[in-house]
């Protein structure tokens, strides 16, 4: 496994490149490992795992939640996603940055999205699916957002040749800081 920390200069972020043996048969590799990610310093503790489904130009988020944040593990094992984390932690030098990655079945990479960060993705092939560990579990009353497109971030989307599909709840959201 071959980690890469405060991936884009943000303190916390890290793409995870699990190693993965392939031959005629196919290939095999570990999704996670506790004692594997202690070494590379990551002491996180999950406790829910999610799976999503996503038609191409899907947009969800940027959602994050205040009272209960969640840190996440993320990686697709179908399709490809841009997935997009910003740094909302007032306190932090990169506050109000971004950072992006293309997540996909063939790269296999994982990115590691700390407690403090809002999240979303687009969906650029046909179809992707997108699993992904949380380090606290889900409260429906306390998630946030923000706007996908807010001009302070300037979040560089991918252009793709048909419109970005969104839920009407992920067109609401304001600006950061809002």
């Amino acid at each position: 496994m071959k980690v890469e920390k405060n991936a884009g200069g943000i303190e916390g972020l890290c793409v995870i490149e699990p190693a993965v043996h392939g031959n005629l048969r196919g290939y095999f590799m570990e999704t996670y490992n506790q004692k594997d990610m202690e070494e590379a310093g990551l002491t996180m503790n999950f406790v829910q795992d999610n799976q999503s489904s996503s038609g191409k130009a899907v947009l969800r988020g940027l959602h994050y939640q205040k009272k209960y944040p969640q840190g996440k593990l993320i990686r697709v094992i179908r399709g490809t996603v841009f997935d997009v984390a910003v740094d909302i932690r007032t306190e932090s030098a990169t506050y109000g940055k971004w950072y992006g990655i293309v997540l996909s079945e063939e790269n296999k990479k994982q990115f590691y999205i700390p407690e403090g960060f809002g999240h979303g993705f687009l969906v650029l092939s046909e179809q992707a699916d997108f699993c992904y560990k949380c380090t606290d579990f889900y409260h429906p009353d306390d998630e946030r957002g923000i706007a996908w497109d807010d001009p302070t971030i300037h979040i560089a989307w991918p252009e793709l040749d048909v419109p970005y599909r969104m839920s009407e709840k992920d067109k609401q959201w304001g600006r950061l800081g809002e």
